[in-house]
């Protein structure tokens, strides 16, 4: 531990145990006190690693020159002190392992050397499914559900748990990810191996950002990433800009945190922050308690940034000991942050650092706004929201468009619903879902739904039946505040009762509609409404029925339950007639922000994060009952749907072999802009004339058996199947939405998967043309797996989301990305030509390479391997590829 840069000193408190730091701030370089904070957590971890990496690079000169390098690529190495998983991401991750024990053992090396190397938490929370909802037992038969589902994938995590050191598993029903590591993974300071140092994080769920808000630096990376991380491999990051994000005044009264990070997003899109670090600062931050922070900090994804840091202050060490933590460990933390020079006062604008760009929002401007129909960009005023949808329904084709002939508009369809007569128009409210980590970790939220739901039961309001309304907390700690402070019998009665303790409709685990809700819809084709407190409302995403949906907070998501319709202007029209026929408007039932805060402060103690988490690792007794076996290499079972060994590693040599040209390639798919990972990889419903759907009946299984793509990640014969499988998805080629291409050899038009299969029997290569922002959305692994074994080379895309360009990288697939002022339609590509692809011998990072049209053009695009480390897993054909030599020689 040796460094010629840094000072190691001793606790400043004596009582403590011996613990030794690196004192950053006593660098005695002025350049260290104006980097952000972000940059110095940076720093930090990658001066922890010098002796491998930092000191023959030089590269702490490069850090603390930080605004004069940044855009000259420089390589940062960066080791987080922690990795997070979800099942979804983390099935295929431990089955990974699996295979890689496997495949070490067959190249003659030891398997067990295939094990996290830093802790790693997986926390099962993708799994449940919103099967039941307004019944009592809701929780139960949806838990019960799940495991009767799940269990050959429980077993399977539980034989990781015990065949891999430094793996801890959370069992189902215990939270969101997110949330629980916000509540009680985070360390904030980490206090391992003789020293302190700053708690850092990355996870195979996009929103890791959420631990952001608390001053833990953390953000999503691919599946395929986070493997190798666990593996001791550090992450090669480009040196990132860091803008930052000027809070000032004060929210307005009737405003939520929800309203501010769809405000946030909005503007964050529009300034243009893929690939950078934001970091907020000013007058502003000191207003928001952690839990609005991590709301914004968890919306990351949505406006493109790496990570969306809020420094440690006094409100997190607050929050630390609000939520159950150790005191005298908070006091270490505490003290340590102000020894290193990395404890915030955000009124203090002489600590402001320096930024590449600095953009800022007065809090009061915010309004409550909503976002929708079809992406979290798109931020409507709730006062706008009904003239919105009505355009939207006429409206071309696209992210706020329907395309309905305005005969249309006012189309009806009359019901029965438990033997009572309704009526469905285009904006009728089906889904109703207070849900996902970004919300729900937010007692002001929570509480303000809660107390709404109070007035409104009081006032004489309900909900329609046939809405789905489901409640789904991040954590136990949410129903029990819920419960303390009296306001779950209301939501209770309004048909939100908690159906389980996991993401749910968030990633389009929303479970079936009323059957007779689904004919009216399609007899209409009406334009359904989802209305949700998650994330992400992507096409396809939350329902097949829903076509728009709308990202609102949780007290918003209520009132829309009760008007049944998001075509309600609020302010002039009431949310319901009560039964004295007194006309009820939101602004009677809505609870004010002094409300809340009362009973916040009454009902969210640190006794109750206690009594939660001293059990989350035994509560559950089905998990507990789950007989796993103890063997070191797994046993593989051929009849299994759920778990396969994936052919990632067949044939893997220790010889590298040289990355080849691609020869004639014909276009698989061609797409526009903003194709996002759902579009790709599909998380939710398994269509039943899908190229899954007959693989799965061709091993005995009913349609009530199919679960989900999520849930079958595990087996490589579905997701490959289930690549391109949404939908929604839009292909050039074709000339409606769905999952279907032309084979051009014949000039059918297939399945996706079908054709890609055609073209592979055929010995062809595959490449697929994009616009902007391919990628967007959730950290997928699959989302670049998939397409690898449908044998596509390489993407061609005008720009790339962060995290999917890298898990292209992870599985060999090249980035190429269109040069600046250009795209297919400035250089006349159909898609139709076929295309060779030029790799040179000697390759460099974010090289140009020369593609080839069998037309006879030829044009130049960029190689979007961005580090020399990226293009060393490209020689060895992936990250994985690479681990598994050198942990073989």
């Amino acid at each position: 531990m040796s460094n010629p840069f840094l000072h190691i000193v001793e606790p400043l408190d004596p009582k403590q145990p011996l613990k030794k730091f690196f004192n950053l701030s006593k660098l005695e370089d002025v350049r260290y006190a104006r980097l952000p904070f972000s940059i110095r957590i940076l720093l930090e971890a990658a001066i922890r690693n010098c002796d491998e990496f930092l000191v023959k690079k030089g590269d702490v000169e490069n850090i603390l020159n930080w605004k004069v390098v940044q855009h000259k690529n420089v390589e940062v190495p960066f080791k987080p002190a922690r990795v997070i998983l979800q099942d979804f991401t983390g099935v295929p991750a431990v089955v990974d392992f699996a295979a890689m024990r496997d495949a070490v053992k067959k190249l003659g090396g030891d398997p067990e050397k295939i094990n996290p190397i830093c802790p790693a938490d997986l926390v099962i929370d993708h799994s449940i499914q919103v099967d039941f909802n307004r019944q009592s037992d809701s929780l139960q038969k949806n838990q019960d559900l799940e495991f009767e589902r799940n269990k050959e994938r429980f077993e399977f995590l539980k034989w990781g748990s015990q065949a891999f050191k430094n793996l801890r598993i959370i069992p189902p029903g215990s939270g969101i990810i997110h949330q629980v590591n916000l509540e009680y993974l985070a360390r904030v300071v980490m206090d391992q191996d003789g020293y302190y140092y700053p708690d850092s994080v990355v996870g195979t769920d996009s929103h890791t950002t959420m631990i952001d808000g608390l001053g833990v630096l953390g953000w999503g990376v691919g599946g395929i990433e986070a493997e190798a991380v666990m593996l001791g491999q550090p992450i090669s990051m480009v040196l990132p800009e860091v803008v930052g994000y000027k809070l000032v005044g004060n929210p307005q009264p009737l405003v939520t945190s929800t309203d501010i990070v769809l405000t946030i997003t909005k503007h964050l899109r529009q300034v243009g922050v893929v690939g950078k670090f934001v970091e907020f600062f000013g007058p502003g931050v000191a207003q928001l308690s952690i839990a609005d922070r991590a709301t914004i900090a968890n919306m990351c994804p949505e406006y493109g940034a790496t990570a969306a840091y809020f420094p440690v202050d006094d409100i997190s060490i607050g929050y630390l000991i609000q939520t159950g933590r150790d005191k005298e460990k908070v006091m270490c933390t505490k003290r340590y942050l102000e020894a290193v020079g990395m404890l915030r006062d955000f009124k203090n604008s002489s600590q402001d650092p320096d930024f590449t760009q600095v953009v800022e929002l007065d809090l009061h401007t915010v309004v409550p706004c909503c976002s929708g129909p079809k992406r979290p960009q798109d931020k409507v005023a709730v006062s706008d929201m009904k003239k919105d949808f009505e355009t939207c329904l006429g409206a071309k084709q696209g992210f706020k468009g329907f395309q309905i002939a305005p005969d249309r508009h006012n189309s009806t369809v009359k019901f029965n619903f438990e033997g009572h007569d309704f009526e469905l128009a285009h904006g009728s409210v089906v889904i109703a879902a207070i849900t996902s980590c970004t919300n729900t970790s937010n007692p002001s939220v929570m509480l303000g739904a809660g107390l709404l739901a109070k007035k409104a039961v009081e006032a004489g309001l309900t909900v329609k039946p046939y809405i789905k309304t489901s409640l789904s907390p991040g954590s136990g700690v949410v129903t029990y505040y819920l419960r303390e402070s009296g306001v779950m019998r209301y939501l209770s009665q309004l048909g939100f009762d908690v159906v389980g303790y996991g993401c749910m409709t968030c990633i389009g685990n929303s479970g079936p509609l009323p059957e007779c809700v689904v004919e009216a819809i399609t007899q209409g084709d009406l334009v359904a409404v989802g209305v949700l407190s998650g994330n992400r409302n992507f096409e396809g995403r939350v329902h097949p029925n829903t076509r728009a949906n709308y990202l609102a907070s949780p007290p918003l998501v209520i009132a829309y339950a009760i008007a049944g319709t998001i075509r309600i202007d609020f302010e002039k029209e009431p949310l319901g007639i009560n039964a004295s026929g007194k006309k009820i408007f939101l602004k009677d039932i809505w609870p004010t922000r002094n409300e809340i805060q009362a009973v916040e402060r009454q009902f969210v103690i640190p006794g109750m994060f206690k009594e939660v988490y001293e059990k989350i690792e035994t509560v559950n007794k089905a998990w507990n009952a789950l007989d796993a076996p103890s063997d070191k290499l797994y046993t593989w079972n051929p009849k299994s749907t759920y778990i396969k060994s994936p052919p990632f590693f067949d044939g893997l040599t220790l010889a590298l072999q040289t990355p080849k040209t691609i020869e004639d390639a014909y276009v698989l798919l061609s797409f526009g802009d903003s194709v996002t990972t759902d579009h790709i990889s599909p998380a939710g419903n398994i269509a039943r004339n899908s190229p899954a759907a007959r693989y799965l009946t061709s091993r005995g299984l009913t349609p009530r058996e199919f679960n989900s793509y999520g849930s079958r990640r595990g087996n490589d014969a579905v997701m490959a199947r289930g690549t391109f499988a949404n939908i929604r998805l839009v292909n050039k080629f074709i000339d409606k939405q769905g999952p279907q291409t032309i084979h051009f050899p014949s000039g059918e038009i297939l399945d996706v998967f079908d054709a890609a299969e055609r073209y592979k029997q055929a010995g062809h290569h595959l490449i697929v043309l994009a616009g902007k922002e391919y990628g967007a959305g959730s950290s997928r692994d699959w989302a670049a797996k998939g397409p690898f074994l449908l044998g596509v080379k390489a993407v061609l895309a005008e720009s790339y989301e962060r995290i999917h360009r890298s898990n292209l990288v992870g599985m060999g697939v090249i980035p190429l990305q269109y040069l600046p002022g250009e795209d297919a339609g400035t250089l006349g590509l159909t898609g139709r030509e076929r295309y060779t692809i030029i790799i040179p011998e000697k390759l460099k990072p974010q090289m140009n390479v020369q593609i080839k049209l069998d037309t006879g053009k030829t044009f130049n695009a960029i190689m979007r391997f961005d580090t020399d480390v990226e293009l060393t897993y490209f020689h060895n054909g992936g990250i994985l590829n690479y681990m598994i030599r050198k942990m073989a020689s």
